[in-house]
């Protein structure tokens, strides 16, 4: 629900905080008072198209901000979290929108900056507005479906889910069909080269890390007379005998050990640097061990270097198609191996995906009989429900049909198109709420139907063991457009009984409606200096706006202002009393 909205320089309004509490909510005020303005306000908050034209003259900008409790909304917290927003520890989200009077606007939600189309999707979940600019949803079959199956109950909306269930499994395994059909020819060449592939591998037979290994050995081969030179100059330095004048490495670290231990009596420390040099001795016996054994096992070998050659050819012919190396070139066929599994399979996949198909068939067709009996069943209680309201709404004799009728093909949400008709009197032939019902209205029949669509949520909740899902904030402007006395009445009557279910916020200018109220705000205008709100008693000229919430005497001025003009109107007071004494329904 709607907790309170704040107003900076949106139109005739400088600054203005509107407090929106529970049950019902009504905005009365002189016409061109800006009540138009508040809910331009309440739009954009919830993701509206923003308009530059709409800020206050002289402004640098608007400013909307309003707090929304979404604490019995898990869907809509959840979403404000998905958007880097916070819920306050109150249950409650601020939601901010500024429109620069350049023409850019920006939206906040829980403290962070969020696309407009957010805010909208907030709204579509908390707020639903009926005017007649917004009687469109009313208008559309689909939004006339869903009002159906809202009604219907629980049962049917879980008949619904299982429908729903079904058609979204049976689309995706059409989808998947008709790729596995449409690329067939390109999967059966896909399949080709793989087993081409694949053959050549099996062919060559290359193992691990073996290119690296060929390498190494034709370097050796193809350079063996440089490696035994290398490899004898290294051991006769290390051990040879016809090293000149200083011997070799180990005839010279034998002779510094020597010189050491003979010393070492006069002094300690020379012992350990012999023993260290010791040790050297001992590496540089193994290395010219190595050395003579390497040189007397390398020797040319021409063929054997041919056939490393070869094999090295018939490597590169793999890497140069599957990798980069061998490991590579294995890796790859053992991917290509699954993947031609799953490319054979194909055939069986495709039989098996269309026996699950028909299977999704049958209980899509049994589903939506299922659907059907409901929604015919809901169509009639539905309209007898509507009527009824009606009938205390000035329209007297008109009557709501509910139409569900084969749709040309079944869909998501079954195979029944339903369409709400109105008979405006009757005799008169039943044509649908768009081109059978005037703006005001349209909004009665839309605050027919929900109160409806309450008064059934609120039976299931309290009888049939399921709670029922949180009712948005109802927002209603000109539902009252064209009634007056008794009707009037009635008309309040019928949003009190919604707003003990639900926030109901409207916007009047009937006083009979007004005294049903649980808060009553009115919106009030001045011009210059004494509608300066900072105190500085500058005289600009501009209209502006202020919103302020009338109780008791207050409250009866209003109400007689609105019925006769004469607020001080001692017969139009005593008349405003007698309202607020017999509206007890709904406060």
């Amino acid at each position: 629900m709607l907790e309170e909205i704040a107003i900076e320089n949106l139109g005739v309004i400088r600054a203005a905080r509107v407090p929106l509490a529970d049950g019902l909510t009504v905005i009365t005020g002189e016409t061109g008072a800006g009540k138009t303005m508040v809910l331009t306000g309440l739009g954009l908050l919830m993701g509206g198209k923003a308009d530059a034209a709409a800020v206050r003259p002289g402004a640098d900008g608007a400013v909307v901000e309003g707090r929304l409790r979404v604490a019995d909304h898990r869907a809509v917290a959840a979403r404000v979290d998905e958007a880097g927003g916070e819920v306050d520890d109150d249950g409650t989200v601020v939601v901010l929108r500024t429109v620069a009077a350049a023409g850019r606007s920006r939206a906040h939600l829980g403290g962070r900056g969020v696309p407009q189309a957010v805010l909208a999707e907030i709204a579509d979940e908390l707020v639903t507005v009926h005017g007649q600019a917004d009687q469109l949803r009313l208008r559309t079959v689909a939004k006339q479906r869903e009002a159906l199956d809202a009604f219907a109950g629980p049962e049917h909306q879980d008949r619904l889910d299982e429908y729903r269930a079904a058609w979204s499994e049976r689309a995706g395994l059409l989808a998947e069909i008709d790729d596995l059909t449409a690329r067939g020819a390109e999967r059966a060449r896909e399949a080709e080269l793989l087993r081409l592939g694949l053959a050549e591998v099996e062919r060559v037979d290359p193992r691990p890390g073996e290119d690296a290994d060929l390498t190494a050995l034709v370097g050796r081969l193809g350079n063996a007379e440089g490696l035994r030179v290398a490899a004898q100059q290294a051991h006769d330095a290390v051990a040879g005998d016809d090293v000149e004048t200083a011997g070799s490495a180990v005839e010279a670290v034998e002779r510094a050990r020597r010189a050491l231990e003979a010393a070492a009596h006069d002094d300690p420390a020379l012992g350990g640097h012999a023993t260290r040099l010791a040790e050297a001795g001992y590496l540089l016996a193994d290395v010219a061990t190595d050395l003579s054994a390497y040189v007397d096992d390398l020797q040319a070998d021409p063929a054997g270097l041919e056939t490393a050659h070869a094999r090295l050819a018939e490597l590169g012919a793999l890497t140069r198609s599957y990798g980069e190396t061998v490991d590579d070139v294995l890796r790859w066929a053992s991917d290509a191996g699954l993947r031609l599994l799953d490319l054979d399979d194909g055939g069986e996949r495709l039989a098996s995906m269309r026996e699950r198909t028909a299977e999704l068939d049958a209980v899509l067709t049994a589903a939506a009989g299922r659907l059907t009996a409901g929604r015919r069943a809901a169509a009639d209680a539905l309209a007898e429900a509507v009527t009824r309201e009606l009938s205390g709404l000035a329209m007297k004799g008109a009557r709501l049909v509910v139409d569900v009728a084969p749709a040309d093909e079944p869909g998501p949400w079954g195979a029944d198109q339903v369409s709400f008709l109105l008979e405006p009197h009757p005799g008169a032939p039943a044509r649908p709420l768009g081109k059978g019902a005037s703006g005001g209205e349209l909004s009665r029949v839309m605050l027919a139907v929900e109160v409806a669509l309450a008064t059934a949520r609120l039976g299931e909740g309290a009888g049939s063991g399921r709670a029922a899902a949180p009712l948005p904030t109802f927002v209603f402007d000109e539902v009252d457009a064209g009634v007056g006395g008794r009707a009037a009445v009635e008309v309040g009557r019928r949003l009190a009984t919604l707003a003990r279910s639900t926030q109901v916020v409207v916007v009047t200018h009937l006083a009979q409606v007004a005294a049903f109220a649980d808060s009553h705000l009115v919106v009030t205008k001045s011009t210059g200096a004494a509608a300066d709100a900072s105190g500085t008693g500058e005289d600009d000229g501009v209209t502006v706006t202020g919103v302020r919430e009338v109780t008791g005497d207050d409250r009866v001025r209003e109400l007689a202002r609105m019925l006769s003009g004469q607020e001080e109107s001692a017969t139009a007071r005593q008349h405003a009393v007698e309202l607020l004494e017999s509206s007890t329904v709904g406060r």
